[in-house]
């Protein structure tokens, strides 16, 4: 990263809103794009899915799985319960999310996500990569880290404040795995593949990104994206969403933009195009965007699960057939998550990529 590309180093927006009435060029979106901060009542709610029933072998599990089914074919996310995380300790998680972006920006940039102040990583606090100096950046900080599997940990990146940090995000981790394989497990009922194929695809070597979401309050929320519209690269993402300033919007096939409701202590679980990919289009990975608060911050911690990056992603072979022919070709999760990250800053989809 050349040090005569400024633009290619975003300012944090945390401390860029201080100072600022009106969001720079650099953030406002194209009117023909601008966002409607409330967006549209759903034609009918999101499924809320009780994790608790699921495998039960009972009617209840079986109601349980046939909400899935809906879910994900028809909105490719849902709201889980049940899922074993007490109050008390999404509390504490959201608490450190909060306490870590409050922490002096000197003390943030210890972790920095451009090393030397000028090679972009994933890993790290600040922004996404920028890829063009038109692009349009969002309203959001961010703080990535690997935490799956356990020897790609930066330990040098994880901070010691607040000191509960680390602490609450490895137990995190573990609760959401749980979560993430039984939601897999079921998905792979669903299309007549055995148990254990999404699972067991994501080997030693797969990673899981965590990734701590901010998004300050904006002063002209109808000009700004907090986060483009973009589906997620991943096999499957598990989010725990602010309860107190929703955000989240989904689009739907026709284009309307959906407010994503606040369910409390409820996580959110959506399809990512790894998975769309495997199952030949069975699930769809949704189309989605968070909208910025005139009045209010609002924080995330989305888990986005990946396979390993040298396995390829193309269709499971038992899902194509003359009935269902294969509609996407093959790629490296590596290079595929490289073409995720130069798409999202375009504006545009990977997965368009590898449509047959």
């Amino acid at each position: 990263m050349a040090d005569d590309q400024p633009w290619k180093i975003p300012p944090i927006v945390q401390e860029l809103v201080a100072g600022v009435q009106e969001p720079p060029s650099r953030y406002v979106v194209r009117e023909q794009d601008r966002p409607a901060v409330a967006g549209a009542a759903m034609p009918e709610p999101i499924p809320v899915v009780d994790l608790s029933r699921l495998s039960a072998d009972t009617h209840h599990g079986a109601d349980e799985a046939a909400k899935l089914r809906s879910a994900l074919q028809n909105w490719g996310l849902f709201l889980a319960v049940g899922h074993g995380m007490e109050p008390s300790f999404l509390a504490e998680m959201m608490k450190v999310t909060r306490e870590f972006y409050k922490l002096p920006m000197d003390e943030k940039q210890k972790y920095s996500n451009l090393v030397n102040g000028k090679e972009f990583r994933t890993e790290g606090y600040g922004n996404d990569m920028v890829v063009a100096e038109s692009q349009i950046l969002d309203w959001c900080d961010r703080f990535y880290l690997i935490v799956e599997p356990e020897h790609r940990r930066v330990h040098s990146l994880w901070p010691t404040q607040p000191p509960s940090f680390s602490d609450a995000l490895r137990e995190y981790t573990a609760r959401c795995r749980a979560i993430a394989n039984l939601v897999l497990t079921n998905m792979a009922k669903l299309v007549g593949l055995h148990d254990g194929y999404f699972v067991d695809m994501m080997d030693e070597e797969a990673a899981t990104y965590a990734r701590f979401n901010y998004y300050p309050r904006c002063p002209k929320p109808d000009r700004v994206f907090g986060l483009k519209p973009h589906s997620d690269g991943s096999v499957i993402t598990v989010v725990f969403v602010d309860d107190t300033v929703s955000g989240l919007q989904v689009q739907n096939d026709g284009g309307v933009w959906y407010d994503v409701p606040i369910v409390p202590n409820a996580l959110l679980v959506n399809v990512g195009d790894a998975i769309e990919i495997l199952s030949n289009g069975f699930f769809k990975s949704p189309v989605h965007r968070v909208v910025t608060n005139v009045e209010r911050e609002r924080v995330s911690v989305a888990m986005f699960y990946t396979l390993d990056p040298e396995k390829e992603i193309e269709p499971a072979p038992e899902l194509v057939d003359e009935e269902r022919p294969r509609r996407y070709g093959k790629m490296k999760t590596k290079d595929y998550i490289a073409e995720l990250f130069e798409t999202f800053a375009r504006g545009t989809r990977a997965i368009d990529t590898v449509k047959v």
